[in-house]
Parts: structure tokens; C-alpha cells; sequence
């Protein structure tokens, strides 16, 4: 699992998650907070590739974006359950 592929993989939705993230900075900082058409299709297309990369670590990992998305909310909905969505860890 360790191949240079993945890797690369794992170094690139950091970069791209940086990406999304000074795009909104950026909208903050010079725009007031204000989000014009525009603003919103980069953000969109900076999401694509964030989304592209955290299909392909999946794919590394031999699962799927639904099996993710479901263990994702179940791990939520247990968090509410016993009151514990606040706080940090994983294992909270």
C-alpha cells in the first residue's frame, strides 16, 4: 500500500484541500466574505479534485466513497447519540 502512487495520492488532496481552503480566504480577506458566481465555480472545481483524490485513496484502500460516506455517518450518529459531537479524537 505504500507505493509512491499512494503517496502521491495522499500529498495531493492536502494540496488540494489548500486550494479550496485560500480560495475562501482569499474571499474573506479581499471580498468582505462576499461570494460572487465566479468564486463559487472555483470553489466547485477545487472540491472536484479534492473529491477525485479521496475516491482514488479509497480505491487504494479497496473500498468505496459509499462504504466511507456510510461508516462516516454511523460514526456521527453514534457521536449524537451519546452526546459527544463536541470535543477532539476519533474515538470520542
Amino acid at each position: 500500500m505504500k507505493s509512491a502512487g499512494f503517496l502521491e495520492k495522499i500529498l495531493g488532496i492536502t494540496g488540494e484541500a489548500g486550494e479550496t481552503a485560500d480560495k475562501f480566504k482569499k474571499i474573506i480577506r479581499d471580498k468582505d466574505g462576499e461570494m460572487s458566481d465566479e468564486d463559487k465555480e472555483a470553489i466547485i472545481k477545487e472540491l472536484g479534485d479534492v473529491l477525485w483524490y479521496v475516491a482514488s485513496i479509497a480505491r487504494y484502500l479497496d473500498t468505496s466513497l459509499s462504504e466511507v460516506a456510510e461508516g462516516n455517518i454511523q460514526k456521527l450518529e453514534d457521536r449524537k447519540a451519546r452526546n459527544k459531537l463536541h470535543g477532539e479524537g476519533d474515538n470520542r
